[in-house]
């Protein structure tokens, strides 16, 4: 988490801005757990050891922790954002299961490979990859 934090702390910097304790204790949760989160979750799991985080101002440091490129908005679940790391994480496809919910990730290095070269053929520069598909998962089924 060291490297996230001096990262994290570079980007505030060009920003003009600082490490809060706050934006510290958010990006250390975050980092901390390495499964998708919503920022409900994210303030539940905050507020069990610091109960002068709101809510607000999760919501105004997630964004800045996408724009500095630690974590992505991968998915959009039952009208809630989730996010993920990117810092260190390959890409992958997600495979959510409409019933309960869970998140699975796969690789996905021969999509990629089509997805690439559809880009090319359409002359189209790929920033970011985000796939997925919805369905029942084996519990499920």
């Amino acid at each position: 988490m060291k490297k996230e934090k001096e990262l994290y702390r570079e980007f505030l910097q060009s920003k003009n801005l600082k490490l809060t304790k706050p934006r510290l204790i958010i990006m250390e949760a975050v980092f901390e757990n390495h499964e998708h989160f919503n920022v409900d979750d994210l303030y539940e799991q905050i507020k069990k050891k610091h109960k002068n985080v709101s809510r607000a101002t999760i919501y105004r440091t997630v964004p800045l922790l996408v724009e500095s490129g630690l974590i992505k908005q991968s998915l959009r679940c039952e009208s809630k954002d989730i996010y993920e790391h990117t810092y260190g994480h390959e890409n992958h496809l997600h495979f959510i299961c409409e019933k309960c919910g869970k998140i699975i990730e796969s690789g996905f290095n021969d999509v990629a490979e089509l997805i690439n070269q559809l880009a090319i053929k359409e002359k189209f520069k790929i920033s970011e990859y985000n796939l997925g598909a919805r369905g029942l998962c084996s519990n499920c089924q």
